[in-house]
């Protein structure tokens, strides 16, 4: 049984994740700031009969707690095997609008926080000979989206540095990949949406998306469940596009 971390576990896409990699038999770490929704998702994972524990009121933009809630991961659970960054933070803001706090922010919560992470665990990966990454970035990296600069900038330095980890630990066994969702229906989409800030319902863009659906949490679960799998050994330093079509 292995150990994963599961960053911003608390809902949405970390939630399903954290769910899956679970029920899959690794023991599961869930980091969050929000330390009752880190607990509830812990208490369902618990209830399913699997093994998880919560890290809540983590800021993983702020190295000094990032190491420090691995830490209390290992201490329970031991060395870590499979780390998941899946935090994130929006934003819908006019480029010329855009303050140096406010893009710093969104690129700490983003970026900094993947780099962090991974300079905390890959030592026990690389102690290991094994390892599996998978960096959660955003489709808006491939396309690009208007008023949103500063958090593409963001997730498209994740596929950069995804695709330079992978090349630096693949001779130790660690492999390193990202899946850049696109349009799934979650909290946080339904908040852009009640804002006004879709340009349009979700059900108006499922029917502009090809398999004419908005994407489910589960189906980004799914695609990280394989590939930190032992058979996704030879997949690595990919972008793995999970978006019903919208972005090929």
């Amino acid at each position: 049984m292995k150990t994963a971390i599961v960053t911003g576990g608390g809902s949405g896409i970390g939630r399903a994740i954290a769910h899956r990699l679970a029920a899959d038999g690794h023991r599961t770490a869930i980091l969050d700031l929000d330390t009752e929704a880190a607990d509830r998702v812990t208490q369902e994972i618990r209830s399913a009969g699997h093994e998880a524990m919560a890290v809540g009121g983590t800021d993983v933009s702020d190295r000094k707690l990032v190491n420090a809630a691995i830490d209390t991961v290992r201490e329970q659970f031991g060395p870590v095997s499979v780390l998941v960054n899946n935090a994130g933070m929006t934003g819908f803001d006019n480029f010329l609008r855009i303050e140096d706090d406010l893009w710093e922010r969104i690129l700490a919560v983003n970026l900094n926080s993947v780099f962090y992470c991974c300079q905390a665990i890959v030592p026990d990966m690389i102690e290991a000979g094994w390892g599996r990454i998978v960096n959660i970035s955003s489709s808006s990296a491939h396309s690009g989206q208007q008023y949103m600069t500063h958090y593409v900038a963001a997730k498209s330095g994740v596929i950069g540095l995804t695709k330079s980890l992978a090349l630096e630990l693949g001779r130790s066994g660690i492999t390193v990949n990202t899946i850049p969702p696109g349009f799934v229906d979650t909290p946080m989409l339904r908040n852009s949406e009640s804002q006004g800030l879709l340009g349009g319902s979700v059900d108006h863009h499922a029917e502009r998306t090809p398999v004419r659906r908005a994407g489910k949490p589960e189906d980004i679960a799914a695609a990280c469940a394989f590939l930190v799998s032992e058979e996704a050994g030879y997949v690595t330093g990919q972008v793995i596009g999970v978006n019903g079509g919208r972005n090929t």
